[in-house]
């Protein structure tokens, strides 16, 4: 990721990083394509403060129609993307209208039959948002952000849960595709905060924020977190310690210090009373030097919450419209490295390595708790774990810059689940049995313009053994084409 200086203090280096995504350490941005465009934003932001600067009486000005600068007015930016495309899956499932990924990318246990259907949200979610930065008093910055995100085939807001709701009651054969997440219908469903940045200090917000690990993947993911060619993407595990829904935490508070090459970033969500997750902490260090950079991160959540479609059984008994859950304390570790080789030749190398615990809560949740995005909880397991769920995640991969507008990336994912069960199993005889998730992508991606790019690429998914108990299939091809534009 490429580095810029700012002139003057009071847009710091840190407060864009956490603010607007662009830290090496806390990347914000769904992408890292996003990331270049928040760049570009926090550049006009900061030609409006030299304006601000040297003339302040006179306010800020809008970038001209057709200049393609960001669009920025008064320090506020308006910013999104929309990402639209076409793809065929030998073991897929109807799409969704509301889950974010829209289809089952790589192999999932309600795979029920070949699809070819319009899909979206294949290299980034598709969203809308307003950013801003506003000086204070010396090198100090106000900052904030809010941002949602939707599902362009439908004009739905993004909201897994209610695509488990569709499903509850359904065999796995006639399900349509569904999974759970951290966007939950929510009327902001991405990020949501404020706060105050320091050049000297740091930076400090407040609010709905993605978790570290999330931030980290957004840097280190080779796909840069693409749903439909990256299964850390697609089901949001790996980002949320575990599970989906802790990929981004309300009612925390995060700070970034970055000293030299080096950064540190720690985080904490408080949870509250009555709701899950219920509390968290994270720790993020990091440093880049020349064209290597490397991050390692510890994070606890406790109260995680897994929420799934209700049984056959379970529909007759429990309120409509409630879920099922299984409740967990989970402890993540990750190392995640890079290099940009492009003194020699134009790719970048990418690596990463987690391991998470999963324990039965030490605050178990009761039935009739309320999830995020307001859901019910009518039947939450808060034993599953009697023996600890061990579970790592692991990738390489490669993007190979072979124009300045065409990108080619080759990458590869495993997941190992060690066995939890009593009887230490390692076949498809029961979920909690030792198993393994291979899953290898390539993607190509023109830019025709700076805000427009094309992208085809195919994703192949195989699970064996626990982790394919209950499945259909036990594979999948799925190419896909489409557009993205970002704004």
């Amino acid at each position: 990721m490429q580095k810029f200086q700012l002139r003057k203090p009071i847009l710091a280096a840190m407060g864009a990083c956490a603010a607007m995504g662009i830290s090496p350490g806390s990347a914000l941005a769904d992408n890292q394509q996003d990331i270049q465009q928040l760049k570009d934003q926090v550049r006009v932001m900061q030609q409006k403060i030299d304006d601000l600067s040297s003339q302040p009486a006179k306010p800020a000005k809008a970038a001209p129609s057709g200049s393609g600068g960001s669009l920025t007015l008064a320090g506020v930016t308006l910013y999104g993307t929309v990402d639209l495309g076409v793809a065929y899956l030998t073991h897929g499932a109807p799409v969704s209208q509301t889950w974010g990924p829209g289809l089952p990318y790589f192999i999932q246990n309600f795979s029920n039959h070949s699809i070819l259907s319009v899909a979206g949200n294949g290299l980034s979610q598709s969203k809308v948002g307003i950013s801003g930065v506003e000086h204070l008093f010396g090198d100090f910055s106000g900052v904030f952000r809010v941002e949602t995100g939707f599902n362009p085939w439908s004009g739905r807001l993004t909201d897994g849960p209610a695509s488990l709701v569709a499903d509850n009651g359904k065999a796995a054969a006639v399900k349509i595709s569904a999974g759970d997440s951290s966007r939950a219908g929510q009327a902001f469903n991405g990020a949501v905060y404020a706060g105050v940045s320091s050049k000297s200090l740091g930076t400090l917000t407040f609010g709905r924020q993605n978790g570290l690990m999330l931030d980290m993947l957004g840097k280190y993911d080779p796909q840069l977190q693409a749903q439909a060619f990256s299964p850390i993407a697609l089901s949001g595990t790996s980002g949320g310690l575990g599970d989906t829904q802790s990929n981004r935490l309300d009612n925390s508070i995060k700070y970034l210090l970055s000293v030299g090459p080096g950064h540190v970033t720690l985080m904490h969500g408080f949870g509250s009373d009555g709701y899950v997750p219920q509390s968290s902490n994270e720790i993020n260090l990091g440093m880049e030097l020349g064209g290597f950079s490397i991050d390692a991160l510890w994070g606890m959540v406790h109260g995680e919450v897994a929420a799934a479609s209700l049984s056959a059984a379970q529909v007759l008994t429990q309120p409509v419209g409630s879920l099922a859950a299984t409740v967990s304390d989970n402890t993540g570790y990750s190392v995640q490295m890079s290099y940009n080789a492009k003194e020699y030749f134009p790719i970048k190398l990418y690596a990463g390595w987690e391991r998470i615990k999963y324990n039965n809560p030490s605050h178990p949740i009761p039935a009739g708790s309320i999830d995020i995005g307001g859901y019910l909880l009518s039947v939450p397991n808060n034993a599953a774990f009697n023996i600890q769920k061990i579970f790592v995640i692991s990738w390489i991969g490669a993007r190979w810059s072979v124009t300045p507008a065409l990108d080619l990336t080759l990458a590869g994912y495993g997941y190992n689940q060690k066995s939890f069960a009593a009887n230490g199993c390692t076949d498809a005889s029961a979920t909690s049995c030792a198993g393994e998730l291979h899953d290898i992508s390539l993607v190509s991606d023109y830019h025709f313009t700076k805000r427009f790019d094309g992208y085809a690429g195919v994703n192949y998914s195989s699970v064996s053994d626990g982790l394919a108990s209950g499945f259909l299939f036990k594979n999948d091809w799925t190419p896909m084409v489409g557009v993205r534009f970002n704004f």
